[in-house]
């Protein structure tokens, strides 16, 4: 086992419900660190530039619509294992076919407003980290 960083979006149909306490004590309860955070309004240029890999896809668009309609809440965690275990507390991305207990099948209002983003490799948590924070505000 090993301490990782990773990377966490508390998404805009979340926000706008107040869940984001809700959220945190889940991820809190886990055992995963916040170590970063900030509340934004995404641009579109963020939403497309941190979208990319999606950019040939349909729902790219509406995708990049839809994380710039509100606040968001970008979060680094840190702690054992941290990926796998954000993506576990999380649940799967359709939220009828996530785990009891899991902040999608809680909160998500469905699979495109699912209420949370996370990192899927090291390399992506790198990158999303570094989308969003300088070193000097992770202070873990």
């Amino acid at each position: 086992m090993s301490i990782q960083r990773t990377f966490s979006i508390i998404k805009p149909d979340a926000t706008r419900r107040n869940l984001t306490g809700a959220i945190n004590s889940k991820i809190e309860s886990s055992g995963l660190r916040i170590i970063a955070q900030k509340r934004i309004q995404m641009s579109n240029t963020q939403a497309s530039e941190f979208y990319k890999v999606h950019a040939e896809r349909p729902f790219y668009n509406d995708l990049v619509s839809f994380m710039t309609s509100g606040p968001v809440v970008v979060q680094v965690l840190e702690g054992e294992n941290a990926i796998s275990a954000y993506r576990e507390v999380m649940g799967a991305t359709n939220p009828s076919m996530a785990a009891e207990g899991t902040i999608r099948k809680e909160f998500a209002e469905n699979i495109e407003a699912n209420s949370v983003h996370g990192s899927d490799s090291d390399e992506n948590a790198a990158i999303e980290i570094a989308h969003f924070f300088n070193k000097d505000e992770i202070v873990g």
